[in-house]
């Protein structure tokens, strides 16, 4: 699948939270840049530190290469222990933020009713919250019998916001029928599903030791300036090396 969605929420920790979510959307921007990937922000909110509490963002690579695979394991709850730039005690701080990888499904292979829908327009917000359009273009999507809810305003007319809403809507709603039937087999991976309700940390970057520990595999990573700028090729690899044994 060459097209995926990127969903990025802060977790505990508040402040610090946010900003360490801002950083991880910022490593799989710049790494998506440097693979030639077209990375589309649809969605996004602030904390007051300026930091994300949630962005959806749509990555394709335009040479049809099957990008989900390549980033599927990045699916969980990611765990950050550093000194924030608030901290005036000089006390290691534990936040989280959890990113979830959905591939974007065709409208054929997942089945969706009109009547389940509720759709609603408002006008798109800029950086505080102020709106920044006079004309209601952005949508919100409200599946009613899941309860999913999805918005979508980096679009510029109210047809691509809903256009790009469904395609999240969808790719949610495919990801809970896999998760369900890995149940009903008795082999669900927590740690590959994207959902909200994960617990699990998956990896963890500590800034003190300067060292990323990828829990579920045992592999460890120095650099993490370098990888949180979007060098992150080696941590990809690494779970490549895996899928082909």
């Amino acid at each position: 699948m060459n097209k995926i969605i990127l969903e990025v929420r802060a977790g505990t920790g508040g402040d610090e939270a946010s900003i360490f979510a801002s950083d991880l959307v910022r490593m799989y921007q710049r790494f998506a840049e440097s693979k030639g990937w077209k990375f589309s922000a649809l969605d996004s909110s602030v904390s007051s530190a300026g930091g994300v509490k949630t962005f959806i963002a749509q990555i394709t690579d335009p040479k049809g290469n099957d990008i989900y695979n390549l980033l599927k394991q990045e699916s969980g709850v990611h765990r950050v222990q550093r000194v924030p730039s608030t901290e005036r005690a000089g006390r290691i701080h534990t936040s989280t933020a959890s990113v979830a990888i959905m591939p974007v499904v065709e409208a054929k292979e997942v089945n969706i009713s009109p009547s389940d829908l509720e759709v609603s327009t408002f006008r798109s917000s800029g950086p505080g919250g102020q709106n920044v359009n006079k004309v209601e273009t952005a949508v919100r999507i409200l599946h009613k019998p899941s309860g999913i809810v999805v918005s979508s305003q980096a679009g510029r007319s109210q047809l691509a916001n809903k256009e790009a809403a469904m395609e999240i809507i969808r790719s949610k709603l495919y990801e809970r029928q896999i998760e369900e039937e890995q149940v009903k087999m008795g082999k669900l991976r927590r740690d590959q599903i994207g959902g909200a309700e994960r617990a699990e940390k998956i990896r963890t970057y500590n800034f003190p030791n300067d060292r990323i520990t990828d829990h579920r595999i045992g592999k460890k990573w120095h650099n993490i300036e370098k990888i949180l700028e979007g060098e992150m090729g080696p941590i990809v690899k690494a779970f490549q090396k895996l899928e082909k044994k």
